[in-house]
């Protein structure tokens, strides 16, 4: 079980890494916010299936569920509004 939990934390740590270099990389703000976008999802769901082999389903492990689900859900909503605000401040810094 311990190793099943090592590489389920280190394939989240591992992709949320790749997120961040994506975010690195990329030259407009608009590709940092795809990769940044990308985080809570992968990852999140690889270290939530570690907590669920560690935890089960008690109440640590339903704690993990409902903050990961929460994060996968609001993620949208705050992709959305930060794309949006960018927009807006391209867009008077043009006129």
């Amino acid at each position: 079980m311990v190793v099943v939990q090592d590489v389920l934390l280190a394939g989240g740590v591992l992709a949320a890494l790749i997120c961040v270099a994506g975010v690195v990389a990329m030259p407009t703000t608009f590709d940092r916010l795809h990769y940044a976008a990308a985080a809570p999802t992968v990852p999140a769901f690889l270290i939530l299936a570690a907590v669920l082999v560690r935890e089960h389903l008690s109440s640590g492990g339903l704690s993990a569920i409902a903050a990961v689900g929460l994060l996968f859900l609001l993620n949208p909503v705050l992709l959305s509004a930060t794309a949006r605000a960018i927009h807006r401040i391209d867009e008077g810094e043009k006129k």
